[in-house]
């Protein structure tokens, strides 16, 4: 909109009263002030000179709502049928963020009276869904007889932290629910529930007296808190004691335990054996003739390695438990100190982490713990010049006697035959550039496991011969760069365009790759062969399954491998089928494409330990390197299609862009969730989507928005009011609802 000055009142209109005059306009704000977030408020001002005004585009009317450095989607309605509203603009918007709003009016490039004005918002109340543990842990050790303080930290639906005068912190609501898991019973576990002002954290403590095993389950107005389910172990004052001397000295003790299973089957006899904590891993061995040690499994010390109390074997009379990290057999275990060792493993683990499973808390330890193992190494500047034309080529030959602390140092990137200095821009094209050469599907180093421009790209086994396993490796340092990059500060932050498969995610930090990965990997195969055997089993098949299975090689050959030695005389039946789908899954997802997952491993270790890579899991990661998925607006805009052409339909698509504004990057994903069937962009954002998104008009009144993911198509309903088109919008993406219900 094109500001201009107020034009000049003419005779009869200074006689009439009937002009335009910012400084006569009043205000009226329909809300107290401070308001809570979440709700959409609406003020209209308008102007009388002694006749009313009638206020319209023409007049240059121009609102802006800001909060710190963000602006505000705002709904503004001009004038009306009547001649009470004629001269009234109405104006609606929804805060998200508690603080303070700056709300300017301006008519014709002036503010009105008392422009701009300063509103405040609170936060909401409490939401269960956002309400968080601090320094969460799936296990919490504490000490018999002993008070143990569990810290909540209440948030609103849009995670603000919640504040809440003297005495009124409803602490009535929050609750606790503590079972023994030995008997089964409730145990009454004496907890105080009190509010900090000071922190604006709810303290739990709880005092259990009988050492053991519980499981916890905390609740807020009978709703389940994230991470409220969780375990807790009591330990004697003595087993604290070896525990904390074992953690702070870092001995290793040899714990006797007995194990019932071993390569996923049940062993009839029990097997003695020693478990040992280290602050890496937890090593299972036997003793061949009580001298020689024999490692039976080790398991690393990550979030992904869990445990599973279970009551006491009535065959050898002991607590057991079993141990997954989800990439070998399950592992069950019968041991007298069986606490002792589950907790030794989640103090040192804790520790390992920073203290706190929570994503944010292990981002900020990792980013603490890749500066700690380069600090020696210089963040110097380094000169590389590169070739536009052949990148990926001439990035290899810059960098090919580069050593790690070479690749800490800051790159300061020239393209051949262009001058200009490198402040940081060139530098971060170039990671741009060279991530689409690596990881573009179309460049033949990575490949997409279905047809698709919104496919997750997987190392490519049938790579042209051109491309080497260095070029993984290569391509490992490339995203530890990243990474690196990213933990010195936002100032340098960098991540890597490119959508992973989740089978290479987790072949990246160790986790065994099964059938499950298919459904985002793969979906084709997934929804088809898939789907068939885990509903309906071998019986409606035409032809007999064996564990073989067909590939077409590079060369265009079809090729037989046996997915296990004997595969092709072993038929598959409904009680081995999953056994069977998860060894195709390590056949394609694994197995064929291991000598590239481990030169990109390679490359990635010398820049980012995976000791520390193992703390997160496969959605973690992605997360990590990728970073949150940042929405152009603009970008929406430019490329999208409009079925619908009424003015009921125009006026629903300006609340659409209105709301969409305000997004939040989660309810973005949502929303593109909700209507592709995928949370990320291609790496060319929308322009790249196809079928392009479509906006389309639903031809109902008052439902929900629904959506067709095959068509890229939202289908948009007519409402009375920007309210409820709001409310029903954010509770369809949010809930994937399907519209049949009413607003």
């Amino acid at each position: 909109m094109t500001r201009r000055s107020a034009p000049k009142p003419g005779l009869l209109h200074l006689f009439t009263g009937k002009y335009l005059h910012p400084q006569r306009c009043s205000t009226t704000f329909h809300w107290d002030d401070p308001s809570t977030v979440g709700t959409t408020v609406a003020f209209t001002f308008f102007q009388r000179n002694g006749r009313p005004y009638p206020i319209s585009d023409a007049d240059g009317v121009l609102v802006e709502i800001t909060q710190g450095i963000h602006k505000v989607g705002v709904v503004t309605e001009l004038g009306g049928t009547g001649d009470a509203q004629i001269n009234t603009a109405r104006c609606k918007f929804t805060a998200r963020q508690a603080g303070q709003y700056k709300i300017s009016i301006l008519l014709a490039n002036q503010h009105i009276r008392g422009s701009p004005f300063v509103k405040n918002f609170l936060p909401g109340p409490p939401d269960p869904s956002k309400t968080v543990m601090v320094q969460h842990s799936s296990t919490v050790v504490c000490t018999a007889n002993q008070p143990h303080h569990i810290l909540i930290e209440p948030r609103d639906q849009y995670h603000n932290v919640c504040s809440f005068p003297p005495g009124q912190a409803d602490t009535s609501n929050y609750s606790i629910s503590i079972v023994e898991l030995e008997g089964g019973w409730t145990v009454d576990a004496g907890s105080s529930i009190v509010y900090d002002h000071t922190t604006r954290r709810i303290s739990i403590q709880v005092t259990l007296k009988r050492p053991g095993c519980y499981r916890a389950h905390l609740t807020y107005c009978n709703t389940t808190l994230t991470n409220g389910n969780f375990d807790i172990i009591v330990l004697t004052s003595d087993d604290a004691l070896r525990v904390q001397k074992t953690v702070m000295r870092r001995v290793h003790e040899g714990y006797e335990a007995r194990l019932l299973t071993q390569n996923g089957s049940h062993l009839t006899k029990p097997k003695k054996v020693y478990c040992y904590v280290t602050p890496k891993q937890l090593i299972i061995k036997e003793f061949l003739f009580r001298l020689i040690p024999k490692r039976v499994c080790t398991f690393r010390l990550c979030p992904s390695t869990k445990f599973h109390f279970t009551g006491t074997s009535n065959q050898i009379g002991l607590p057991t438990m079993s141990i997954d990290d989800g990439c070998q057999p399950l592992v069950f275990l019968a041991a007298k100190d069986r606490n002792v060792i589950a907790s030794t493993f989640t103090q040192f683990m804790l520790k390992n982490i920073g203290g706190s499973e929570t994503f944010k808390d292990k981002q900020d330890h990792f980013y603490h713990e890749v500066r700690k193992y380069h600090s020696k190494r210089m963040h110097d500047r380094i000169q590389i010049t590169v070739s536009r034309e052949k990148l990926l080529e001439s990035s290899m030959k810059a960098t090919k006697n580069f050593t790690v602390a070479d690749w800490c140092k800051n790159f300061e990137i020239t393209f051949q035959g262009e001058e200009g200095l490198d402040w940081g821009g060139v530098r971060r094209e170039w990671f741009e550039l060279i991530c689409a050469q690596l990881f573009d599907n179309n460049n033949g180093l990575f490949t997409s496991l279905h047809e698709g421009q919104q496919a997750l790209v997987h190392p490519n086994p049938d790579r042209p011969p051109h491309l080497k396993l260095k070029h993984y490796e290569f391509a490992g340092r490339v995203v530890g760069k990243c990474l690196y990059e990213s933990a010195l500060g936002s100032g340098y932050r960098q991540t890597v365009r490119a959508r992973f498969t989740r089978s290479f995610l987790a072949q990246l930090i160790g986790l065994r790759v099964h059938y499950k990965h298919f459904a985002q990997d793969d979906p084709e195969l997934y929804n088809g062969k898939i789907r068939h055997l885990l509903e309906h089993g071998v019986d409606k098949l035409d032809d007999e399954l064996f564990f073989i299975e067909e590939y077409i090689h590079a060369t265009g050959q079809i090729k037989v491998v046996e997915l296990e030695p004997g595969g092709t005389n072993r038929q598959v039946t409904n009680n081995n089928r999953l056994q069977y789908l998860d060894a195709i899954a390590q056949f394609r997802l694994s197995a064929r494409v291991r000598n590239e997952v481990d030169a990109f491993l390679a490359g990635l270790n010398e820049i980012i330990p995976d000791n520390l890579l193992c703390i997160f899991d496969e959605n973690e990661l992605e997360l990590l390197m990728c970073g949150i998925e940042e929405y152009s607006i603009a970008d929406f805009k430019a490329n999208h299609e409009v079925n619908g052409s009424s003015p009921e339909f125009r006026r629903v698509l300006y609340w659409f862009w209105t709301a969409v504004s305000n997004f939040t990057e989660e309810e973005m994903a949502r929303l593109l969730q909700f209507t592709t069937g995928c949370s990320r962009l291609p790496p060319g954002g929308f322009a790249q989507l196809s079928p392009r998104f479509q906006i389309s008009a639903a031809h109902t009144f008052g439902v929900l928005p629904t959506a067709h993911t095959c068509f890229n198509q939202l289908c948009l309903p007519d409402y009375d009011s920007y309210e409820q088109f709001e409310k029903a919008l954010l509770l369809a993406i949010k809930e994937g609802s399907e519209g049949f219900g009413m607003v």
